[in-house]
């Protein structure tokens, strides 16, 4: 995100020249550099959410302008799997637990998605009802783009359909890793797999894996008591520390080992 605030060059024009020109707003600029809009709560959401990062200044302003307040409370449901799609969600503060509820009624979770982030893309172009269960854990902030409003808007802009089906993408790809990672491998695999998932994304061995034992285990398609064995063989053997939701990897190679990753 890109930000550049004309009160700023003001303040430098005016301590040069001695003269005030007055004050302007902050003003939002997407990554060509042009476009430049006002830069509101809205606008400065949309800015950080990696779905709409790589738009003009235009086009978050054609969602935003768009875009309603909505608040949820912890265990709220921002959707149910199977209902029509309405439209989509942007997170802006808080969490959400994306899940399928399985006919025994155990949950199976998908995500666990943090402010800033999007649920709820790809029914908005498929057609389909929402083919997963969102709710928040905790307060959640979000703003919500009606289904007709968003595709307005790529028919005004085309290429926000092009960049957000670039995301969508990637997203699928991800469930298509956790799909093969649940399908195949034991559980001690699937947990050294998503710890190293962790410590890459955080691009360090000490990490923070913000779950409890349950919520891995209904990421890993297992019950807590395993999850729990398990993470407690890791630490007996030297592979990982944990202080809480605080992981340390000390063994990367034994960790890779268990995830059978390089053999």
């Amino acid at each position: 995100m890109l930000t550049w605030s004309a009160r700023a060059g003001s303040r430098r024009a005016e301590s040069a020249t001695g003269r005030n020109h007055g004050s302007f707003p902050d003003l939002y600029r997407g990554p060509d550099c042009v476009n430049l809009v006002p830069l509101t709560p809205k606008t400065q959401v949309f800015s950080e959410i990696p779905l709409f990062a790589s738009l003009s200044g235009n086009e978050v302003q054609a969602l935003a302008q768009r875009a309603v307040e909505k608040r949820f409370e912890a265990g709220e449901m921002l959707f149910w799997e199977g209902e029509p799609c309405a439209g989509i969600f942007l997170i802006a503060e808080g969490s959400v637990k994306i899940f399928k509820m399985a006919p025994s009624g155990r949950e199976m979770m998908l995500a666990l998605e943090r402010a800033p982030t999007t649920v709820a893309e790809l029914p908005l172009f498929d057609g389909g009802a929402y083919p997963a269960s969102v709710r928040a854990e905790g307060q959640v902030i979000a703003y919500f783009i009606n289904k007709a409003d968003f595709q307005s808007v790529c028919r005004e802009f085309p290429d926000v359909a092009l960049k957000v089906l670039a995301v969508v993408g990637h997203r699928l790809r991800h469930l298509v890793s956790m799909v093969e990672s649940i399908t195949f491998g034991s559980v001690t695999q699937r947990l050294a797999r998503m710890l190293l998932d962790a410590s890459r994304q955080a691009r360090s061995d000490e990490f923070a894996l913000p779950l409890t034992h349950q919520e891995i285990a209904s990421r890993l398609g297992t019950v807590r008591e395993v999850v729990s064995r398990n993470l407690g063989r890791f630490r007996a053997q030297g592979l990982i520390r944990m202080q809480k939701h605080a992981v340390t990897i000390l063994d990367r190679a034994g960790l890779e080992r268990e995830a059978e990753i390089g053999v």
